[in-house]
């Protein structure tokens, strides 16, 4: 994403989750499209959704051009089916060339796979609007941990796909904080300095919180040249 505020999102699914990922997003400025089956599902979105709504499967390409997927700076797929979100999602990046995808899935056996294809995954959990929101956006962020008088805080941060591939101390010397943990393919590890960032990481960082949004800004956009 080239910028953090009037993106476009595009859901998959309007259930509590899809429904409220859609609710959050359109507080926040942002454009959204949700698509369902069932058009009885919209109305979840409540009187006030201004955002589109299209009646369909999120792996249809017709109905992905429908709620705006080319102009799309994020997919969610949230829809109650393992099979129909993993789907949709790899149609989206690999016919769309969409990056920032993510799905929601039940199996964990199965999450664990597609994290492996670089598309990150979040579990059935009641929790699981945010972590999607955190997946999308870099401003959805929010600590995982922060001390008792809320100075400093774990952060899982939305890192720019163009960061694949540079080292964990590059990233740490940009953002001026430290990167103490990394989830890889739904494992959790220590990096080293020399530790190569790979596609679908979730990178960890440890800052104070005045300075959140600035290491969101860092690592949310491609990094700069030498």
């Amino acid at each position: 994403m080239g910028t953090f505020s009037n993106v476009h999102i595009v859901i998959m699914g309007c259930g509590r989750v899809g429904s409220r990922l859609a609710s959050s997003l359109e507080k926040r400025g942002h454009s959204v499209a949700v698509i369902d089956v069932d058009v009885d599902a919209f109305r979840r979105l409540g009187p006030t959704f201004a955002g589109r709504t299209v009646k369909g499967v999120g792996f249809d390409r017709d109905v992905l051009l429908k709620a705006g997927i080319e102009e799309a700076d994020g997919f969610a797929a949230v829809s109650s089916g393992d099979n129909s979100n993993i789907l949709a999602a790899r149609v989206v990046r690999e016919f769309f060339d969409i990056q920032n995808v993510v799905a929601r899935i039940y199996d964990p056996d199965r999450a664990e796979v597609y994290e492996r294809l670089g598309i990150p995954t979040v579990a059935t959990v009641r929790w699981a609007a945010d972590r999607v929101l955190r997946r999308l956006l870099p401003e959805g962020s929010e600590p995982v941990w922060r001390d008792r008088a809320g100075t400093v805080g774990l952060l899982e941060v939305h890192v720019h796909p163009d960061w694949v591939g540079q080292t964990i101390g590059r990233m740490q010397e940009a953002a001026r904080t430290p990167i103490p943990f990394l989830l890889r393919v739904g494992t959790g590890m220590v990096p080293r300095a020399d530790t190569i960032f790979q596609d679908g990481d979730l990178a960890y960082a440890a800052c104070a919180t005045e300075r959140v949004s600035d290491v969101e800004a860092v690592l949310g956009a491609p990094p700069r040249r030498h």
